[in-house]
């Protein structure tokens, strides 16, 4: 079963991040922190929670993965299209971007540096990981977008300090998602590219909003890398 994690517990302390976020809750499943190789932190899209993504933990089969989900009060990161201007979205864009930040440092107190940490999301989760990746680039063991992109409108600079030193990197969506414009997701792995990261982009025909079977398979496979 799920646990749930806050402020004071054995490992995580999430009430260090920002407004409106600071101190919800974090589900964890899987072995504890000093015995996992990894730590897999996943991020709910708009409307769902951290239960719904912790679900998809049991997909990828591996045990020795210590799997974190955050929980955004009412179960949305930030209120508007992540197209939108970034001042509209705030300050809830900026308070998940630091709960993020604070599960990461957790970590690092507790053994787990960034190059085991496998950053994971979708939707509205996707945006705000890949975003949070970019923003603090650095080798990971693997950062994955479920139908998502970098956060802002067209024309946002992108001129992200870092290098993900050879990061592996997996986007996938629909080349028609009504939500995420397929430009967006080409956009983000050039970006990422250019930082230094080796993105798998994966468009795929008419595919619904969702996560099929071929992107479980492509990202399992590069978990048993890391």
């Amino acid at each position: 079963m799920p646990q749930h994690l806050h402020q004071g517990d054995s490992w995580l302390s999430v009430a260090g991040g920002m407004p409106p976020h600071a101190g919800q809750p974090v589900l964890t499943e899987g072995p504890s922190i000093a015995e996992a190789r990894a730590l897999g932190i996943l991020i709910h899209g708009r409307g769902a929670g951290a239960d719904d993504i912790l679900g998809l933990a049991g997909a990828f089969g591996r045990r020795d993965v210590l799997w974190a989900a955050p929980q955004a009060s009412g179960s949305v990161w930030y209120p508007f299209s992540f197209l939108s201007p970034l001042q509209l979205n705030e300050p809830g864009l900026s308070s998940a971007l630091s709960v993020i930040d604070a599960v990461v440092r957790e970590a690092g107190r507790n053994g787990i540096g960034s190059e085991r940490i496998i950053l994971m999301g979708f939707s509205q989760g996707a945006c705000l990981a890949l975003e949070f990746a970019a923003r603090s680039a650095r080798r990971f063991g693997a950062v994955i977008g479920f139908s998502g992109g970098l956060i802002g409108p067209e024309g946002t600079p992108r001129d992200y300090a870092g290098d993900f030193n050879g990061t592996p990197v997996f986007l996938g969506c629909s080349d028609r998602d009504p939500h995420i414009p397929a430009t967006r997701v080409m956009e983000t792995a050039r970006v990422f590219e250019r930082m230094g990261a080796n993105v798998d982009l994966q468009l795929y025909e008419s595919m619904p909003h969702t996560i099929i079977e071929e992107e479980i398979d492509r990202v399992s496979a590069m978990l048993g890398e890391i």
